[in-house]
């Protein structure tokens, strides 16, 4: 089991995410609707592994990726991309993410990518 933060601007896919996650034996320990309230909920929460959506307010995703592992060399994160958002995906592969996982949600791949991530 993972202690898991929900990274995304949409309330209804963090929710989505959350009730996949949690079916799937994890803990979301936090949530945050954009980059910048991601950086921060990271320092304070300390999660095993962070869900981050790549195109959000205020801070984009790949940003927060930077900002999170530039002070957390070690953070686990997988990125949440829509279909056709895949140039993005390598940009994010580039800064650290560990995987990515493609809107909409398919609960099986998720769990997989989260259950890869957190025993790498």
């Amino acid at each position: 089991m993972a202690k898991i933060l929900v990274v995304d601007d949409a309330a209804f896919m963090r929710m989505t995410l959350k009730d996949i996650l949690t079916k799937g034996g994890h803990e979301v320990i936090g949530e945050a609707e954009n980059g910048e309230v991601a950086i921060s909920k990271y320092d304070e929460l300390k999660p095993d592994l962070v869900t981050m959506d790549i195109t959000m307010p205020v801070m984009e995703g790949i940003d927060a990726l930077k900002g999170i592992k530039a002070k957390h060399p070690g953070a686990k994160v997988i990125m949440c991309s829509a279909m056709g958002q895949q140039h993005m995906v390598v940009q994010a592969v580039t800064a650290g993410a560990k995987d990515f996982i493609v809107k909409p949600f398919n609960p099986e791949r998720v769990l997989e990518a989260v259950n890869k991530v957190v025993s790498s």
